[in-house]
C-alpha cells in the first residue's frame, strides 16, 4: 500500500491544512484595494504631463467598468470550467461536484455597474449632479444609450438564469454584454469600426474565459482536494492549461492588432510614454507578461513536478495578476484615444 500523496497547504498526515481564514481575508482585501486603486487613481497618474484633459468622473467610471468586466469574467469562467469538468474521463455517468456558484452575485454586481454607467450616458457622458439631470428616456435616442440599456437588461436576465434550473442559459445574455461592449468601444465615427469591434469581441471573450476560468478552476480544485479527488483535479488543471495557451495566443494577437489600429507602428514607442492611453496600455502589457510567466511556471510544475497540484501556487498568483489586468482594462476605457499621427 502506498502512502497518500500530500498536497502542500492542503493535506497533512494529521489532517487537512489550509491557509487561515484571516490570511485569506487579508489577501483578498489587499487585492481588491489594489484593483480599485488602479481605476480610481489611474486617470490622474496616466494623464500627468501629457497635456490631455481628464474626463470628469473618470475614476468612478473606470471603477464601474472594472466591476462590469469582473462581473462578466466570473460566470463565463464558471460555465467554461464546468464544461471542461464534464468532459473528464469518469464523468460520463453524472455531473462532477462543483463549488457553489458565484454567478448570481456577479450578475448583481454587473447590473449595478451597468446601471451606474447608464446614468452617466443619460446625462451626456457626464457625472449626474442631481437626479433631475438623468434623462432616462433619452437613452433610447442614442447608440451609446441603447448599448447601455442592453447591458443593464442583459445582466438582469443573466442573474435570473443563474438562479434558474438551467444556469447554462445565462451564456446568451452574457454574450449580449460582450457584443455591447465591443460595439461601444468602437463608435461609428471611428475608422473601420466593425473591424475594431470584431477584435474587441474576440479579445474580451478570451480574456473572460482565461481569468474567470482560472478562478473557477482553482475553486473546483479546492473542493475536489477536500474529497481526495486529486487525480481529477490535476486532470482538470491540465485541460484548462491546454486551452489557456490558445486563449493567450488569441488575446495577444487581437491586442496587438487593436493597438496598431490606434497607434501606428511609427508612433507607438512615443505614444506608449507620451500619452495616457499608451501609458495605461504599457502597464497592462507588463501585467500580461507577468501573467504569462506565472502561467508558464504553473504549466511546468503541472507537467514535471512529483505532485502536479503544486501548480496551484503560481496559478493563485496568476489570478491576482489577472485581477490587476482587468482593472487596467477598465482604466483604458476612460482615457482619451491616441491621435493617429
Amino acid at each position: 500500500m502506498t502512502s497518500p500523496r500530500l498536497i502542500p497547504g492542503v493535506t497533512d498526515p494529521r489532517g487537512p491544512l489550509r491557509p487561515t481564514g484571516a490570511g485569506r481575508a487579508v489577501a483578498v482585501l489587499v487585492l481588491v484595494a489594489l484593483s480599485a486603486s488602479i481605476p480610481l487613481l489611474g486617470p490622474s497618474a496616466a494623464l500627468h504631463g501629457t497635456g490631455e484633459a481628464e474626463v470628469p468622473g473618470a475614476g468612478g467610471m473606470a471603477l464601474l467598468r472594472t466591476a462590469l468586466f469582473a462581473a462578466l469574467c466570473v460566470p463565463v469562467g464558471e460555465l467554461f470550467v464546468n464544461r471542461l469538468a464534464r468532459s473528464l474521463p469518469g464523468t460520463e455517468t453524472g455531473h462532477p461536484a462543483v463549488p457553489r456558484s458565484w454567478s448570481p452575485f456577479a450578475a448583481a454586481a454587473g447590473f449595478v455597474a451597468a446601471l451606474g454607467l447608464a446614468t452617466v450616458v443619460a446625462t451626456g457622458n457626464l457625472v449626474p449632479g442631481d437626479v433631475s439631470d438623468i434623462d432616462v428616456g433619452g437613452l433610447h435616442a442614442s447608440r451609446d444609450g441603447k448599448l447601455a440599456l442592453l447591458e443593464v437588461n442583459a445582466f438582469l436576465v443573466a442573474g435570473l438564469c443563474a438562479v434558474s434550473r438551467r444556469p447554462v442559459t445565462q451564456a446568451w445574455p452574457l454574450a449580449a454584454v460582450v457584443v455591447a461592449e465591443a460595439l461601444r468601444a468602437h463608435p461609428t465615427t471611428e475608422y473601420g469600426p466593425l473591424t475594431g469591434s470584431a477584435l474587441t469581441l474576440v479579445h474580451l471573450t478570451c480574456a473572460a474565459l482565461w481569468a474567470g476560468g482560472l478562478l473557477h478552476a482553482l475553486r473546483t480544485l479546492r473542493l475536489w482536494s477536500g474529497r481526495d479527488d486529486t487525480a481529477a483535479g490535476a486532470a482538470l488543471l491540465g485541460l484548462y492549461a491546454r486551452v489557456a495557451v490558445l486563449l493567450l495566443a488569441a488575446i495577444t494577437a487581437t491586442g496587438v492588432c487593436s493597438s496598431l489600429r490606434r497607434m501606428p507602428p511609427e508612433t507607438i514607442l512615443e505614444q506608449l510614454t507620451g500619452t495616457a492611453y499608451g501609458r495605461a496600455l504599457l502597464a497592462k502589457v507588463l501585467l500580461v507578461v507577468v501573467v504569462a510567466a506565472l502561467a508558464g511556471w504553473a504549466r511546468r510544475r503541472l507537467r514535471r513536478a512529483a505532485d502536479p497540484l503544486t501548480a496551484c501556487a503560481p496559478a493563485r498568483a496568476e489570478v491576482a495578476a489577472l485581477g490587476l489586468a482587468v482593472a487596467a482594462s477598465g482604466l483604458l476605457t476612460v482615457l482619451p484615444v491616441p491621435i493617429r499621427w
